[in-house]
């Protein structure tokens, strides 16, 4: 938290004190500067036929961002008060801060984000055992839930991730943004939510790192479903389940999901269908050869 001691304390020098207010009108203007970048449109706001403020208005950003008008017209005029990391986030979600402005954001207020772990690619040998596991379909998952490898078979399942941009390779971006997920999951509801309980569990640790905080603002961006379920906090645990496909070319399939962690690389996760039943295990090899779904 940014907690400034008043001038003339015993437990502050005046330097102290100038090194604050001056941190605290970096962080006035810097949020006076994202927030005049910002039209109503941009954040859902239809504006009136009156409209003399070329961005948002101090009282639209303290209503998007769940705080009273006084207390961040205060933080603006550079005051002395405490910001919480609750609150930085919150600005930060109502300012449209890329994963860059928002790491500012939060030196500013006095409570640095931890730096980014980097992403370490998977032994090749993982890719040609995904290979071997054809024509069950199998991927590859680090800890934000990005593919990082698949085999044939999953891209009959789910079409080539390959042909997607590098940011939209990601599990859970695909379950909520693809309409063509929507229509293979027999129950996508249920199994959207379940599968979003599971990846809040396992990006718990990396909570504030930029891939993952872009990632979340994103998706409660461009899904009501997302942000709807995200703001429940619901947490589940990884467990075997049953899950059922409607393919359009090749019908029902019905597998078991089964997950192995890779212990020489620390994050990956292999995952892979088993056929449920002897109809699926028959249709299986029918992933090799059919188009992806469009």
């Amino acid at each position: 938290m940014l907690v400034v001691t008043p001038p003339g304390s015993s437990s502050t020098s005046l330097g102290e004190h100038m090194a604050n207010l001056a941190q605290r009108q970096e962080l006035a203007s810097f949020l006076r500067a994202r927030r005049d970048r910002l039209t109503p449109l941009d954040v859902g706001i239809v504006p009136g036929l009156r409209r003399r403020t070329p961005g948002l208005r101090r009282e639209e950003v303290a209503q998007l961002s769940g705080v009273s008008v006084t207390w961040y017209t205060w933080l603006e005029q550079a005051r002395d008060i405490t910001v919480s990391r609750q609150v930085l986030d919150s600005l930060a979600r109502a300012l449209r801060m890329s994963p860059a402005e928002r790491q500012h954001l939060f030196s500013l207020g006095g409570e640095p984000l931890p730096a980014e772990r980097p992403v370490i690619p998977p032994d090749p040998a993982l890719q040609r055992l995904i290979d071997t596991l054809n024509p069950n379909p199998a991927y590859l998952l680090d800890e934000c839930w990005d593919l990082l490898a698949w085999n044939n078979a999953e891209v009959g399942l789910i079409g080539d991730p390959a042909e997607l941009a590098e940011f939209e390779r990601n599990l859970i971006w695909l379950v909520f943004t693809q309409p063509a997920m929507r229509e293979l999951l027999t129950d996508w509801r249920g199994q959207a939510k379940g599968l979003l309980a599971q990846f809040r569990a396992d990006i718990a640790g990396r909570t504030g790192e930029p891939r993952v905080e872009e990632r979340v603002a994103a998706l409660r961006r461009v899904s009501p479903e997302f942000r709807e379920w995200w703001d429940l906090h619901a947490i589940e645990g990884f467990r075997s389940a049953r899950h059922r496909f409607d393919h359009p070319r090749l019908g029902r399939l019905t597998v078991d999901y089964v997950r192995l962690a890779a212990l020489d690389t620390p994050g990956v996760k292999l995952f892979t269908c088993v056929p449920a039943d002897a109809a699926t295990a028959e249709k299986m090899p029918g992933l090799l050869s059919v188009p992806a779904p469009a």
